[in-house]
C-alpha cells in the first residue's frame, strides 16, 4: 500500500492494521447473509460505548462464544449460560450484553418467518439498494439516521435489545446498506 493510499483511507481506519484491513475487505459490502448480518447485530450491540477497535480485536471470541452464530443454537440457550461465556471467551465481559445475543436470537428467527429473512427485513429500510453517499470528510457523516431511527424502532418492537438508532446506523455502514466510505477513498 503506497503512501498515497493510506492517506486516502478513511480517517478512522488508519489507527489500527486490524481497522485497516476491515474497512479495505468489509465495510460497506453489501451482505445479504443472514448469519453474517446477525454477527454484525451482535457485534455492533457489543461495541456500544467501546471503541470499534476493541470489538475488533474479540472477534474471533465472538464466533467461537456463540457457535459462529447459528441462530438455533443460540435461540436454545439463556443467561444462564452468561457466566461460563465470560470466564471461557474473550468477549466484552458485560452480562446484558452476552444474554442479550441469546434474545436477540430468538427474534432473528421470527423475523425469519414474518419476513423469509432477517435480509429482507432489514434491508426494507434502504428500499433494498446501497445509499451512496458523498462524504468529504468524516465530520459530515451522521451518527444516526431517519432509515437507522426507523430500524431501532422496529427491531425494538420485535424484542431485541442493544438496537439503538446510532448502533442501527454503525449496522447500516458495516454492512453495505450505506456506503459512508469518503469520496477520495479508494474503496468508494
Amino acid at each position: 500500500m503506497t503512501t498515497q493510499q493510506v492517506e486516502q483511507t478513511c480517517a478512522w481506519a488508519l489507527k489500527h492494521e486490524l481497522e485497516r484491513e476491515y474497512h479495505d475487505k468489509e465495510w460497506g459490502i453489501p451482505i445479504h447473509d443472514d448469519q453474517v448480518l446477525f454477527e454484525f447485530i451482535t457485534l455492533e450491540g457489543a461495541q456500544a460505548g467501546l471503541s470499534w477497535i476493541t470489538i475488533l480485536k474479540k472477534r474471533e471470541g465472538y464466533r467461537a462464544a456463540f457457535k459462529e452464530y447459528d441462530l438455533e443454537a443460540l435461540a436454545a440457550m439463556d443467561e444462564s449460560h452468561v457466566a461460563e461465556i465470560i470466564e471461557t471467551y474473550d468477549v466484552v465481559k458485560h452480562k446484558g450484553k452476552i444474554a442479550s445475543v441469546f434474545n436477540n436470537a430468538r427474534a432473528a428467527i421470527e423475523l425469519q418467518k414474518e419476513f423469509g429473512s432477517i435480509s429482507n427485513a432489514l434491508w426494507q429500510f434502504v428500499d433494498h439498494q446501497v445509499i451512496m453517499n458523498n462524504w468529504q470528510e468524516m465530520s459530515q457523516v451522521p451518527a444516526s439516521t431517519e432509515q437507522s431511527k426507523a430500524m431501532s424502532k422496529f427491531l425494538k418492537k420485535r424484542g431485541f435489545k442493544f438496537v439503538g438508532e446510532t448502533i442501527c446506523y454503525a449496522f447500516m455502514q458495516a454492512v453495505g446498506m450505506v456506503n459512508d466510505h469518503l469520496v477520495d477513498c479508494p474503496k468508494k
